[in-house]
């Protein structure tokens, strides 16, 4: 096993709604969706934002499309217009979100490089 950053196994995109925060997670290997299901949660993930105010995170699992999509309340200072934080939107909280350490078994990170 071995610990490594979200982004070296999986990709993100996200968006916002006023001052909600929208992300996906999707790993570059089908093999590591159940691995980041136990370990990548709503908790941790609301833990990672809470110094911005989050107030909730809800996980939607999208098995199907071996992938995650995190919802994330009260994130933006306000949202887009009624932020004054530099950036208001939520296109670039998923690089946050890419910095969460995971634990998966060495092979998994051999085969995807």
């Amino acid at each position: 096993m071995i610990e490594v950053p979200l982004h070296q196994v999986a990709h993100s995109r996200a968006g916002d709604k006023g001052n909600r925060l929208n992300m996906s997670l999707i790993p570059y290997r089908p093999e590591l969706y159940p691995i980041l299901a136990e370990q990548v949660t709503a908790e941790r993930v609301l833990a990672l934002f809470r110094h911005r105010g989050a107030t909730a995170c809800v996980r939607h699992d999208l098995p199907l499309l071996h992938a995650f999509n995190f919802v994330v309340d009260e994130v933006l200072e306000g949202g887009v217009n009624g932020s004054l934080n530099l950036d208001g939107h939520g296109k670039t909280n998923s690089f946050r979100l890419l910095e969460l350490t995971v634990t998966i078994p060495e092979a998994l990170l051999e085969r995807q490089a």
